[in-house]
């Protein structure tokens, strides 16, 4: 798809049409980042995003490991 870069303001800019926004998922913000001479864009995902559906679905017993990390000093202490 060919589109046009635009002024903004003192910048330029590339418009692109929804159903591309929509088919990517992006919503407010994108990761931007040059790849090979070439301009990336990655839709941000909500932090936590699925979290809450994770642990209802997840184990819920602790495991041996959880409580050495539970068990575990926060810091190193000289008594």
């Amino acid at each position: 798809m060919k589109v046009s870069i635009v002024s903004v303001g003192n910048s330029r800019g590339v418009r692109l049409p929804k159903a591309v926004l929509e088919q990517c998922q992006f919503a407010d913000a994108a990761e931007l980042t040059v790849e090979d001479g070439r301009v990336v864009l990655t839709p941000v995902s909500a932090r936590r995003a699925g979290w809450a559906e994770a642990f209802a679905t997840g184990p819920h017993e602790m495991t041996d490991e959880d409580r050495q990390w539970l068990d575990a000093p926060l810091a190193d202490s000289e008594d």
